[in-house]
């Protein structure tokens, strides 16, 4: 048996979309599968067959299962996702190589082949049932999706480009659906700073001495375990404090210089006082050599960043919608209160927060992200690197950050969460970039990501500061939206 032919038909009156993930668990023995469509696209309401090829490389001899995924969206509206796993088994030997035709495919988007006109009377018995369990599955599906609930239109047309889009300006009046009334909130309990912040460490370097000698620790007491990051001149290591406490600890190597030193310990202090379950904020400072400073933060539950989180390979297939929705609303609720208490993060986005096993999220600064994340950052001229795929009009334009830069940086970080962590406006060049947001352009709505969520991501992208959503709002809109995708659940 060579491939395994399929046929489907969407009965929902309109395509379904789709996305096919096929693993094997001896890749060595059996190489990824092929498809002759492509792996994301839309179940046609006509009959389609299609078949994946299944060719052993004859390396060594192995029993070598096939595991089959095929997520349907029947609903992007309530987030209906119905998902069917078929699982097969082959026996490959050594040296016997599966013959396997190469064809060109009619459809010019295709980018994966394969002919399934030769696999035998295996094939067409295997096939013909696997197909029939998943037309009758379909139907079901589609049953489902033909609902009295109508999926919503919207108020005008996107014009949408590989990764990116055209909105519409937004009026006051469109926002009534998404919206609250300042006088309907409720005011959110906060934890509180037991220090003010202070950023300017340039104005008050004094300021800067006296947090760092209160948070001084005995270098002797730390320990490195193992290293999780590592830059041009940035190091980032698991380690503990105490022989007892699990911390990170940030740091740079001998031959940094000495801004790069005296960038780490003052960034490394922007969040410095911060008391709050969604703020790493730092533990501890060791500048006993005066080289190789040691800055400290609390690790629990195998703390690590965002970013690396969401660009590992099985990310994807494990966090929900739910989870995503949950997780953002972590990540206002922090920045809500670092604005509460009058505190501009300025570089907000997945690569400065920490995630653990349990999916909690915290804020943290941004000191070595810089070094660490050098593609993120861009320089315009100005001999500064700034993030500027993440920056509003206003910070891109005349360097002016308030509450509401932070808002359309936090729509981005939701886009990196939906997208897990590509790269905003990929194909934009980083000098266009003032260019394409003045002309109304913003980034797509990603694959799989339910409309009210990507609406309030578009709100946080509004042209003009005021009209964007404070944080308050931001909590409120994200828990009635999970209050929403939960009744479904």
């Amino acid at each position: 048996m060579t491939e395994i032919a399929f046929t489907w038909q969407s009965l929902a009156d309109h395509p379904l979309p789709y996305s096919i993930n096929i693993e094997t668990s001896d890749p060595d023995a059996l190489p990824r599968p092929t498809l002759n469509i492509t792996r994301i696209g839309e179940i046609p309401v006509e009959k389609q067959t299609f078949a994946i090829g299944m060719k052993c490389s004859g390396s060594r001899e192995a029993e070598v299962e096939i595991k089959i995924s095929v997520e349907i969206v029947v609903d992007k509206a309530t987030n209906n996702v119905t998902e069917l796993v078929f699982k097969r088994k082959k026996f490959c030997l050594v040296g016997k190589v599966d013959e396997q035709p190469d064809v060109t495919s009619e459809d010019p988007l295709q980018k994966e082949n394969l002919i399934p006109q030769n696999g035998g009377l295996v094939t067409l018995v295997i096939g013909g049932i696997l197909a029939f369990v998943l037309v009758g599955t379909l139907i079901i599906v589609a049953y489902c999706a033909r609902g009295p609930t109508k999926r919503p239109t919207h108020a005008g047309h996107l014009i949408k480009t590989s990764s990116f889009q055209r909105l519409q300006t937004l009026s006051s009046t469109n926002q009534s659906s998404i919206y609250v009334s300042p006088s309907t909130l409720g005011g959110p309990t906060y934890a509180t700073l037991t220090r003010p912040i202070l950023h300017d460490y340039e104005q008050h370097p004094e300021e800067l001495h006296r947090r760092i000698s209160e948070l001084t620790v005995q270098k002797c007491r730390i320990r490195l375990y193992n290293l999780v990051q590592e830059g041009t001149y940035g190091r980032v290591y698991r380690g503990t404090y105490n022989d007892t406490q699990n911390v990170l600890v940030k740091t740079v190597a001998q031959h940094a210089n000495q801004t790069q030193v005296s960038l780490l310990l003052q960034e490394g202090m922007n969040l410095y006082g911060a008391s709050h379950q969604g703020i790493l904020s730092v533990l501890g400072v060791s500048i006993e050599d005066h080289t190789t400073p040691f800055v400290l933060y609390p690790s629990i539950n195998n703390t690590r960043n965002l970013k690396l989180f969401l660009l590992e390979p099985g990310c994807a297939r494990s966090i929900t919608t739910i989870q995503m929705v949950l997780m953002s609303s972590q990540i206002a609720t922090a920045i809500g209160h670092l604005h509460s208490h009058g505190v501009l993060h300025k570089d907000i986005a997945s690569r400065n927060c920490v995630i653990d096993d349990n999916l909690q999220i915290k804020l943290c600064d941004s000191s070595l992200s810089r070094d660490l994340f050098p593609g993120d950052y861009n320089c315009l001229g100005d001999k500064e690197n700034r993030p500027v795929k993440w920056l509003s009009l206003e910070a891109l334009q005349r360097k002016q950050f308030t509450e509401s830069s932070d808002t359309w940086a936090f729509g981005v970080l939701m886009w990196e969460l939906c997208t897990f962590a590509k790269m905003p406006y990929a194909e934009v060049d980083p000098f266009e970039m003032e260019h394409y947001l003045r002309d109304g352009y913003r980034l797509a709505q990603p694959f799989n990501c339910p409309d009210e969520l990507f609406r309030i991501m578009a709100y946080c992208w509004a042209l003009m500061p005021t009209e964007r959503p404070s944080f308050g709002h931001l909590q409120i809109c994200l828990q009635d939206f999970y209050t929403q995708i939960t009744r479904y659940v």
